[in-house]
């Protein structure tokens, strides 16, 4: 490259985004730190108030929480009155960081920022060398996803997800058997368990640890037609079994996707249904462009999901495999009169609905 194709102004600007971009990255940390701590939440409920104060609410100590609102202020994420010395946080920026915003919620994201640079170092090896990172390098993946896909479940799930499939209500309602696929700690299969009691539902993951919550959380809501196992989704093996299957946001993790689709499908009855949530994307990054969660999505599938598959040498279609992909496999999997519906207020998912 020569000189003369050097622009200036293009320069500046792309200077001031890396600016932005680092600025960002702290900010997530940060983010992560204050829905973590509960310092959101806290000051939410406040009126404008000092460090003293914040801190005393929220039984943080001070100095941490003064220099964590230093970079809230100057984030333009809390507002600051220098002639008083308190702080405040926005209804219209309260809404996306508290808990109680329920699927607006998008602090609980900015925990994934930390989760991945804890496996950065390892990651770069894996460019050098290829292979992959498995599950047990994410100890605390699991639980943060409970947690983020609870905000979309107890909102979204029996009253607008099934639904999707017109007749299902009726059908659960009335009592069929029910599989979910990489359940993870349950709580898709409780809720669904305590709001058709007639219906039975069986939950498999590979993780102990989140079979253990899940069927704590079932003993805990007194639930008895509720079941959960640890199982491989490749060893399915009840035949024409179960009426409806659901694996939400789960595919793309498994080592052989291909695979794992086809036993599904010979798993479910010949009226059957298969519900599938995967991530909102196309599997053309021209596409994705303009998808304001693009790149946080490609980083969690570089630094995680494409990594756990390929650490087996599974297919490692990763988080991004997109529209287009999971139709073509869901179709060679059998699956007939594929459908791909969005939910209002979810932007990070889509709802595959097929039959056998």
């Amino acid at each position: 490259m020569n000189n003369q194709d050097y622009d200036n102004s293009r320069a500046d600007v792309f200077a001031s985004r890396m600016f932005q971009f680092l600025n960002g990255g702290m900010l997530s940390l940060m983010i992560s730190i204050g829905y973590k701590t509960g310092l959101f939440d806290t000051i939410s409920q406040l009126k404008p108030s000092t460090s003293q104060e914040i801190s005393r609410a929220a039984k943080l100590n001070e100095r941490y929480v003064r220099e964590w609102l230093g970079a809230m202020v100057t984030g333009n994420i809390i507002d600051y009155d220098p002639s008083t010395g308190k702080y405040s946080l926005r209804k219209e920026h309260s809404t996306f960081l508290t808990r109680k915003s329920g699927i607006d919620n998008l602090a609980v994201l900015a925990q994934y920022v930390s989760l991945m640079g804890n496996v950065e170092d390892k990651i770069v090896e894996c460019f050098i060398n290829g292979g992959g990172l498995p599950y047990s390098e994410y100890p605390k993946f699991q639980q943060l996803q409970a947690e983020e896909t609870a905000r979309i479940f107890d909102s979204k799930l029996t009253n607008q997800i099934l639904p999707l499939i017109p007749e299902i209500n009726d059908k659960l309602s009335n009592g069929i058997k029910v599989l979910d696929i990489g359940c993870g700690r349950g709580h898709a299969i409780n809720l669904m368990g305590k709001a058709f009691p007639k219906s039975k539902f069986t939950g498999c993951d590979i993780s102990r640890e989140g079979i253990s919550s899940a069927k704590e959380e079932a003993k805990n809501l007194g639930l008895t037609n509720v079941q959960f196992e640890i199982k491989d989704a490749l060893l399915i093996e009840e035949l024409g079994k179960f009426d409806l299957i659901t694996a939400f946001d789960t595919i793309h993790d498994q080592t052989q996707p291909t695979k794992v689709l086809k036993a599904i499908n010979a798993s479910l009855n010949n009226a059957g249904f298969f519900l599938m949530q995967d991530i909102a994307a196309s599997s053309n990054v021209e596409k994705n462009i303009d998808n304001l969660l693009a790149p946080a999505l490609y980083t969690i599938s570089t630094m995680h999901c494409m990594s756990v598959s390929l650490a087996f040498n599974g297919e490692g279609l990763g988080t991004m495999w997109g529209k287009e992909l999971a139709v073509k496999k869901l179709d060679e999997a059998g699956f007939k009169d594929i459908k791909v519906k969005n939910i209002e207020g979810d932007i990070m998912n889509y709802y595959y609905l097929s039959r056998k």
